[in-house]
């Protein structure tokens, strides 16, 4: 067995967009009148946009389709994204990516968010050449934790499930990894709250750790 591609989520991983995500829900409960409570709110970590507009279509009964909230939470998205000064790549992650990169390793990006949003934070971080390919779960069938997204990263990686690792930040992204049957790191930040990391397979708090000599014992 050997590390031959890693798939990368991206929200909590590769930036840290979820200070921007919250503000932007919560601006959309708002004006949809939905009192979503901290704790609700943390369960939707790592689900699809469209999974979180219809939860909250059918749980506070709104007379809406999940367009409608979507639309409204992407143009909140939008405007924070370019406007907080505070969001940049999550210290370390450049580094990696890079190492990985130098060591012949594949990337692929499979995340929950929107494909709007995951091609707004590769142009602004310039990170298109170190991945060979991007899914976004949004336009899948299934979200996290169904294992459909990880299964097709590693397709895309031409790669056996085996030679492959996920980093996850979040209870579904780490147990649909789970479910895939690739090994899954779990990375745990400051920023990180409320997740369930015991299905990972290692769990580390610096990216460092995750280089290709540290993971001997595993690969």
């Amino acid at each position: 067995m050997l590390l031959k591609a890693v798939l990368f989520d991206m929200d909590g991983v590769i930036v840290d967009t979820e200070p921007l995500h919250r503000k932007a829900y919560f601006k959309m409960f708002k004006e949809f009148n939905a009192e979503v409570s901290d704790e609700l709110y943390a369960s939707f970590a790592g689900a699809s946009t469209r999974t979180v507009c219809q939860n909250i279509i059918d749980k506070f009964s709104l007379n809406s389709n999940f367009e409608d909230l979507q639309n409204v939470k992407r143009k909140f998205f939008k405007e924070l994204f370019y406007s907080d000064d505070e969001f940049d790549l999550i210290p370390g992650v450049k580094n990696l990516i890079e190492h990985y990169h130098q060591h012949d390793i594949k990337l692929v990006l499979a995340s929950s968010a929107s494909r709007i949003t995951i091609d707004m934070v590769f142009e602004k971080f310039g990170l298109e050449p170190y991945f060979s390919g991007k899914i976004s779960g949004a336009e899948l069938r299934e979200s996290k934790p169904h294992p459909e997204i990880f299964l097709r990263a590693a397709h895309i990686a031409d790669e056996p499930n085996a030679n492959c690792m996920v980093i996850e930040d979040s209870t579904n992204g780490i147990l649909a990894a789970h479910r895939a049957g690739i090994f899954c790191a779990g990375f745990k930040s400051s920023n990180t709250h409320g997740q369930d990391y015991s299905l990972a397979n290692t769990v580390v708090t610096d990216f460092k750790e995750l280089e290709i000599e540290k993971l001997r014992n595993f690969f």
